[in-house]
C-alpha cells in the first residue's frame, strides 16, 4: 500500500462493534498503562476505542517499571487492616511536599479532583477485573519528614498474574529487564532490591539473567517467594500490573490494539481535533474520532530533553523504551495545546551510567548502597547522595554547579553489592570505572580535585560507622533505607565508610525511566489546554504525556502510574458518555 491515507470505513474497525448510538470510536495513542486503561473504560461504557501503539510490544514504560501506584486512602489499605489515612491527610502530605520547591506550579483544582477521584478509579478497575490489587508491605512515602506522611498503605501493585490468561497477547507485552520479575515485593524489600537480583554465592538468579533476555523469570529456587509450577509465567512488578490491564482490554469486544500504528498528525476540523493519521508498516492509515493522547514521554528525543531539562547527551540517558520519542506532546503542539514547564530539578529521573554492554544505560540502588558516595568535580558532597529526589535537586539546582558529578565507593562495595551486571565480588569492564590505590590518585584520573575528594571521603566515613550523616541527612529517609538499602547492614542500611582501597569511581549521568513531569498542559479531566487555557475540544491526555501539574513538585514513585489510571478513568467515562461527578 502506498503512503497515502485510507479514508475511515467500517472495515478499519476489524469487523467488531461500533458501539453506542453508531459513534465513531476513541482513538487513542499509546499502548501504555494509560492507554489500555483508557481503552477499556470508554469499552465498558460502551463506546467503542481504537488503540494506536507505535512499537511492536504494548505496555511502554509501565512495563519496565515497578508497578508502583500511589494512592491515598484507598480500599486496599483498609481491606488489609491498614487505617489512619484519609483524603484531608493525603492532601496534607501532597500540599506540603509541593510547598517547598515552586508552589505556583500547583494546579489546585487538578488537586482535589485527583484526590478526590483515585481511590474511586482503583476500585472500578478491580471490580471490573483488570487487576486484583495489594499493598506494598511496610513501603512509606518518600518524604516520611512531610505533614500527613504514612509509613504504609499507599503503594499498590498487582497481584501475581500468570502470562498465560493473556493468550496470544502475552508475545507482545513488554517485559522488564530492570526489576526481578516473577517474584514479589515482600521478598525484595525483605532482602534488598540489590541482593534480590543476585544469589548467596553472589551469581545473578536466574530470574533475572531471563528477565534481561526478555524470556520469562519462574519462582525464586530459594521459596522465599511464591510456589509456581516449572512451566508457570508469573508476573509481577510493572510487567505484572500491565499484563492485567491488556488482558482485560484486549479481551472486550469494544477494543482494537493496534501496534507499529505510530500517530504522526491530528486532524482538526473548526478548532475540534476529530481524528489522526498514523504510519503502519502498510502506510499511511486515517482515523476519526475524539483523541486521547496516552503516550509517555520524551526521553528519546535530544531536543525535547534539552529544551525541558537542560542537560545534553554527556548528561543523559534512559531506561525507557526507545518509542518514547515525544510524540504526544509533538502532537498536542501541533493542534496548539501547551508545554506546562515544571522544573527541571523536581523531575523523576535517577543517578545512572552507561551500560555495561551495548549502547543503553542503566541505574540502580548501588548508589545507595553502604560504602559510597557522590561528589562533584571539586570533590565535595553536596546531596542526601541516597536519595534521588535530593540528588536531582541540588544537582540541577539553576544556582549550582554540581554537573559533572560522580559516583565514589571502596572496595568493600564492589565485594558486597557489584554494579549494574558486574555480580558482587566481580570485576568491572576494562574501562567502564576507573580505579585507584587512594582516593587523591582516583580524582586525578576522573577529573575531580583529589585532595579535597580524599578529606570529603575521611569526614564522611567517620559518621558513616556511627550510622549517621550531620551533612546531608543520608540514612533518614525510610522510603530508601527499604527499597534501595542492604537490609542486613548495622547500624544503617545505606551507610558505610569508604577507607577500603582499592576505590572506584565513575561519572554519572541523569536516566530517565518515562516520566517527564513537564508535559502537555491540562485540566484536572484531562482536557488538553492551549495557550489561553481553553480545552481543545476533542482532545484528552493521559499518563505521563500530561505534565504533573496535579501535583505540581511534589512526587512519590507511584504517582505517575496512579494519576495516570485516575485520568484514564477521567477521559475514558466522559467520552462514553458517562461523567463522573
Amino acid at each position: 500500500m502506498a503512503d497515502t491515507p485510507v479514508a475511515p470505513t467500517d472495515e478499519t474497525l476489524t469487523g467488531k462493534p461500533r458501539g453506542a448510538g453508531g459513534q465513531r470510536p476513541v482513538l487513542v495513542v499509546g499502548g501504555g498503562l494509560a492507554g489500555l486503561a483508557t481503552a477499556l473504560t470508554c469499552a465498558l461504557g460502551g463506546r467503542r476505542a481504537i488503540v494506536c501503539e507505535a512499537a511492536e510490544l504494548v505496555g511502554g514504560a509501565a512495563a519496565y517499571s515497578g508497578g508502583q501506584v500511589w494512592c491515598g486512602a484507598n480500599h486496599v489499605a483498609a481491606r488489609e487492616g491498614i487505617t489512619g489515612d484519609s483524603a484531608g491527610l493525603t492532601e496534607t502530605y501532597i500540599r506540603d511536599v509541593a510547598a517547598h520547591l515552586a508552589p505556583e506550579v500547583l494546579d489546585e483544582e487538578a488537586l482535589r479532583r485527583w484526590i478526590d477521584v483515585a481511590p474511586r478509579a482503583m476500585s472500578y478497575f478491580e471490580d471490573n477485573g483488570a487487576v486484583r490489587w495489594t499493598v506494598i508491605p511496610g513501603l512509606a512515602d518518600y518524604h516520611n519528614e512531610a505533614k500527613g506522611a504514612l509509613p504504609e498503605g499507599r503503594y499498590l501493585t498487582n497481584e501475581v498474574i500468570d502470562g498465560s490468561v493473556l493468550g496470544p497477547w502475552r508475545a507482545k507485552l513488554r517485559y522488564s529487564p530492570y526489576f526481578p520479575v516473577g517474584t514479589t515485593y515482600r521478598e525484595l524489600l525483605r532482602k534488598g532490591r540489590r541482593a534480590t537480583y543476585v544469589d548467596d554465592a553472589g551469581n545473578e538468579k536466574q530470574a533475572t539473567r531471563r528477565s534481561h533476555a526478555g524470556l520469562p523469570a519462574f519462582g525464586l529456587a530459594d521459596g522465599t517467594g511464591f510456589d509456581t509450577a516449572a512451566d508457570a509465567d508469573p508476573l509481577t512488578f510493572g510487567t505484572g500490573v500491565v499484563a492485567g490491564f491488556l488482558g482485560r482490554a484486549a479481551g472486550h469486544e469494544l477494543v482494537d490494539i493496534r501496534t507499529e500504528h505510530r500517530v504522526t498528525e491530528l486532524i482538526q476540523d473548526n478548532g475540534a481535533v476529530v481524528g489522526l493519521r498514523a504510519q503502519t508498516p502498510d502506510g499511511v492509515v486515517e482515523l476519526r474520532g475524539p483523541v486521547v493522547l496516552a503516550t509517555s514521554t520524551y526521553d528519546w528525543d535530544p531536543e525535547l530533553v534539552h529544551e525541558v531539562l537542560g542537560l545534553g547527551a554527556e548528561d543523559w540517558g534512559s531506561v525507557a523504551p526507545e518509542t518514547l520519542r515525544g510524540d504526544g506532546i509533538k502532537l498536542a503542539r501541533q493542534v496548539g495545546g501547551e508545554l506546562a514547564r515544571i522544573p527541571a530539578n523536581a523531575t523523576p529521573i535517577l543517578p545512572g551510567w552507561r551500560s555495561q554492554v551495548g549502547t543503553g544505560f542503566g541505574y540502580g540502588p548501588e548508589y545507595a548502597m553502604p560504602h559510597s558516595m557522590i561528589v562533584d568535580r571539586h570533590g565535595n558532597r553536596y546531596c542526601n547522595d541516597s536519595y534521588w529526589v535530593d540528588i536531582c535537586r541540588r544537582t540541577l539546582d539553576p544556582g549550582a554547579a554540581h554537573l559533572p558529578f560522580f559516583l565514589i565507593w571502596d572496595d568493600r562495595h564492589r565485594r558486597k553489592y557489584g554494579l549494574a551486571a558486574t555480580p558482587p565480588g566481580g570485576q568491572y569492564p576494562e574501562g567502564w570505572v576507573q580505579s585507584a590505590p587512594t582516593l587523591t590518585e582516583l580524582g586525578e584520573l576522573l577529573g575531580i580535585d583529589g585532595a579535597q575528594l580524599a578529606r570529603t571521603a575521611r569526614r564522611f566515613s567517620r559518621f558513616a560507622e556511627r550510622g549517621e550523616d550531620p551533612d546531608f541527612g543520608r540514612g533518614t529517609v525510610d522510603y530508601v533505607n527499604k527499597f534501595a538499602g542492604d537490609p542486613d547492614n548495622e547500624p544503617n542500611p545505606v551507610l558505610g565508610p569508604i577507607d577500603t582501597p582499592p576505590f572506584h569511581g565513575i561519572r554519572l549521568r541523569f536516566v530517565g525511566t518515562g516520566i517527564g513531569t513537564s508535559g502537555v498542559r491540562i485540566d484536572g479531566d484531562g482536557h488538553v489546554l492551549d495557550a489561553s487555557g481553553r480545552p481543545i475540544p476533542g482532545l484528552h491526555a493521559a499518563g505521563s504525556v500530561a505534565a504533573l501539574t496535579t501535583t505540581g513538585t511534589a512526587y512519590n514513585s507511584g504517582i505517575a502510574l496512579g494519576r495516570g489510571l485516575t485520568l484514564a478513568y477521567l477521559a475514558g467515562h466522559e467520552l462514553a458518555g458517562n461523567p463522573v461527578a
